[in-house]
């Protein structure tokens, strides 16, 4: 049972956003104050990309714990209400993120996630081994893997 009202858990979920995240803001800052030049919200690629640096062959996507199901994350939760629903749209969440992987793999690009519960608590300098990620070889990473 939902402790809030119908129309006051609507509000709230209508203020999700999509695009311009805290954790997503984050990682655009600590790129820009390295230097490194970006786009944004790339369309044409596969899962419209959060970052994308061509020069690096790298998009980066920044999930949402929640949304994405982080498996082990502790903030990877499943609502008390509908769960059938939640569970088909995470289900389908997980498979649109697997695809866009996969066809980005394909066509030569590289590939980052980034978890929120990896940003929360921390400050930039922590965000160093990025830095390294972007000017190195490595195809794939997910990073943290699993936060408790």
């Amino acid at each position: 049972m939902d402790i809030v009202d119908q129309q006051t858990r609507s509000r709230m979920m209508s203020g999700i956003r999509a695009k311009d995240t805290k954790p997503e803001i984050c990682i655009r800052r600590y790129l820009h104050s390295k230097g490194f030049r970006f786009r944004l919200h790339v369309s044409a690629l596969p899962g419209c990309p959060d970052i994308v640096l061509p020069k690096y062959r790298l998009c980066i996507f920044v999930h949402g714990c929640f949304w994405h199901q982080h498996l082990g994350c502790r903030f990877a939760t499943m609502p008390a209400t509908r769960t059938e629903f939640w569970q088909e749209k995470f289900r389908v969440n997980k498979i649109r993120d697997e695809q866009a992987k996969d066809a980005l793999l394909k066509s030569g690009w590289r590939v980052l996630e980034i978890w929120e519960c990896g940003l929360k608590n921390r400050s930039l300098p922590d965000l160093d081994w990025l830095s390294e990620f972007v000017r190195g070889t490595a195809v794939f990473e997910a990073w943290p893997l699993i936060n408790g």
